[in-house]
């Protein structure tokens, strides 16, 4: 599994942004925000808005929402070309964790971040100010499920907000950013069951709409998954102490289970097969399950295989092969 760590300047942002906040504050906050999430998350509720609460958000959740962004970009960048982005819009920014991620893989001339909890988007523009590579990039405050879209890009990224709405009001905003999208939309949520239930119901609807669907999916038909399986994959964030602090662990490292889809208005290539579980290595033999056009596969390989048992011990969940 591909091990990620945040760019240093990202890491020396955070560390500035809380060096004043009590550590007994950040951590009460950083519960309360737990609690908050895993029980009021899908009602549209407002679940931060105090300043101190956006510094323990950053701390917690900036390094697993960056990890998941930058692993789906990457894996969505495998068949269309980094130039064709110069633009990025990203709505429901939080503090900014996707749009750092997408500065690591895009060349961006202009970046536009909507976010509507005040704290939040003050705590994102304080971080990137004095990088250069922000420099021309936008904060505003705005709430995508009341306010009219005024902007549109290149490339438009919703990473962990759709899941966060009322079941009513996500489709409304899905026709929103995809009308504001002018090559790609890349949307990052949560690895679980009901979440995947969401985002199939997005793909069908988009693809609708007229979107081509680029990844993960190897197709644009009838999605193969049945209940209670279920689509997700994982990239591992490095742990700063204080992260260990506020989430009490004692791992380097933390696992983040997200899922991904990405759409664009072209037409374009996409993958043949692609891994859809943990490669299951035994003596000798290697398992993968794989999602292809024709369906969900299990392909054993052996070291008879050579080329292709070189090729599936250096894969990994979400790679293609």
């Amino acid at each position: 599994m591909t091990y990620i760590e945040l760019p240093y300047d990202l890491q020396v942002a955070l560390e500035q942004q809380t060096s004043g906040i009590k550590l007994s504050l950040l951590i009460s906050d950083a519960s309360d925000l737990s609690e908050r999430y895993r029980n009021e998350s899908g009602k549209g509720n407002r679940l931060l808005t105090k300043d101190s609460q956006a510094a323990a958000y950053s701390v917690v959740r900036m390094p697993a929402t960056y990890g998941a962004v930058y692993t789906a970009l990457s894996s969505s960048l495998m068949h269309i070309g980094k130039d064709e982005f110069k633009t990025l819009l990203d709505v429901g920014a939080g503090t900014g964790a996707g749009t750092w991620a997408c500065d690591q893989l895009l060349s961006l001339s202009l970046t536009t971040c909507l976010e509507r909890e005040n704290a939040m988007s003050k705590l994102g523009k304080k971080m990137m100010d004095g990088c250069d590579n922000f420099i021309n990039t936008e904060w505003i405050n705005a709430d995508i499920t009341k306010d009219d879209m005024q902007h549109s890009a290149d490339l438009v990224i919703c990473s962990y907000v759709l899941n966060e709405l009322s079941s009513d009001t996500r489709m409304s905003v899905v026709d929103k950013i995809w009308k504001c999208t002018d090559k790609m939309l890349l949307i990052v949520e949560p690895g679980t069951p009901s979440v995947f239930d969401e985002m199939r119901d997005i793909r069908t609807h988009l693809l609708g709409q007229g979107a081509h669907l680029l990844a993960p999916c190897t197709h644009e038909g009838l999605c193969h998954v049945e209940s209670p399986d279920w689509c997700h994959f994982t990239c591992r964030i490095a742990r700063t102490k204080l992260h260990r602090l506020l989430k009490s662990g004692d791992a380097p490292y933390e696992d983040e289970k997200f899922t991904y889809m990405a759409f664009t208005k072209a037409q374009c290539s996409k993958a043949v097969s692609r891994i859809r579980r943990h490669p299951h290595i035994e003596p000798g033999k290697i398992t993968l399950e794989l999602c292809t056009a024709s369906g969900l596969i299990s392909r054993m390989y052996t070291k008879k295989d050579k080329e292709m048992f070189k090729k599936a011990r250096k894969s990994d969940c979400n790679d293609e092969i």
